[in-house]
């Protein structure tokens, strides 16, 4: 079995065009077991029921921002060695060394490529 074939993700995106891009986006590259909410404590929530390998998460969110989330992740015994990219539309300094100081393992601006997407992913998990 394949890494694009075992690999769980959930995507974190307050926007349904978003979250149904990035689903489509690792559908095409044969990641298959994706689930999506729309915001961090959703995420928390689904986390406790079903782990996964990675979260791809939006930074700007209602409720609970990208870093929050990636904080509250850290924090919990059982999902504090889940993979992280952060995906924002502001990658400003302050935001990306911030993430990098909570443990995110990579980030990508928006908008991007699908391309650009498969190498953020695979820089994190390997090559899918």
């Amino acid at each position: 079995m394949t890494l694009r074939e075992q690999l769980r993700v959930l995507v974190v995106d307050d926007m349904s065009t978003s979250r149904g891009l990035l689903t489509q986006a690792l559908d095409a590259f044969g990641v298959r077991n994706v689930a999506s909410v729309a915001d961090g404590p959703s995420a928390l929530k689904a986390l406790e029921i079903s782990p996964v390998h990675l979260v791809i998460s939006d930074y700007n969110m209602p409720k609970m921002d990208g870093l929050h989330l990636l904080h509250a992740l850290r924090q919990n015994q059982r999902t504090k060695g889940v993979g992280f990219i952060l995906i924002t539309g502001r990658a400003d300094r302050a935001i990306i060394e911030k993430g990098k100081q909570l443990g995110m393992n990579n980030f990508l601006k928006k908008p991007f490529e699908p391309l650009q997407l498969k190498a953020c992913i695979e820089a994190v998990v390997g090559r899918l």
